[in-house]
């Protein structure tokens, strides 16, 4: 008879500019990044978002290929959102809107 796979405790966090969540879970040793977003049911509370295909990472280092990334304990899984704006452009006009101020 098979042991029973090790459990392990993970986070899962998504942010909107509105609202955060971390759902905190225990899954099973083995299990990848994308595996535990869908475990997590975090999806529930953003309808307005497709979590399907966004991408992850783990404290801020994104994932190239979150379906094969296995979390170790206590890792911190990351649902990233599309930019609104490039981080370049939104430096270039904060820059110009305080060149404007002065």
């Amino acid at each position: 008879m098979a042991e029973p796979a090790a459990m392990i405790q993970v986070e899962v966090a998504f942010a909107t500019p509105q609202k955060q969540q971390i759902v905190t879970l225990d899954v099973p040793s083995g299990t990848t990044a994308a595996e535990a977003v869908r475990h997590s049911a975090i999806a529930k509370d953003f309808p307005e978002f497709d979590f399907a295909g966004a991408p992850l990472g783990i404290f801020g280092r994104k994932l190239s290929q979150p379906e094969s990334t296995v979390l170790q304990a206590g890792d911190r899984v990351e649902v990233y959102r599309p930019l609104l704006i490039d981080p370049k452009q939104a430096r270039l006009n904060r820059a110009a809107k305080a060149r404007e101020s002065n």
